[in-house]
């Protein structure tokens, strides 16, 4: 069975810089990452198709967080610029079973255990 296992989490100022990743067992389709803060419902944050071709974004997200794959790796990442207090949360890693870029939790197949993510103010 495909495992997710998830990296690079960790305390940063606000407008700090942070990068995960996320290494699979083996081969995956679209990838996702969600986060999920304290009381709050897990929400997707970025996805990436099967190639790499095509990406997406959460509007609260949008030109600061970059997600990408290394396909001869199996890893996926989000590098997340300019930080925010707001942004402090759980960050998962999940596949899909769509080639597709899904950011939806209907899509996913598979999670990873999660990252801790803080963003001091």
């Amino acid at each position: 069975q495909l495992q997710l296992v998830e990296s690079g989490g960790g305390l940063v100022q606000s407008g700090g810089s942070l990068r995960l990743s996320c290494a699979a067992s083996g081969f995956t389709y679209g990838m996702s990452w969600f986060r999920q803060a304290p009381g709050r419902e897990r929400v997707g944050v970025a996805c990436i198709s099967r190639t790499g071709s095509n990406t997406d974004y959460a509007d609260f997200v949008k030109g600061r967080f970059t997600i990408s794959r290394d396909k001869a790796k199996n890893t996926v990442y989000l590098q997340m610029n300019s930080l925010k207090p707001e942004d402090t949360a759980v960050y998962y890693c999940a596949a899909t079973a769509s080639s597709f870029c899904r950011m939806d939790q209907a899509a996913v197949s598979v999670w990873g255990q999660g990252t801790q993510v803080a963003v001091s103010a």
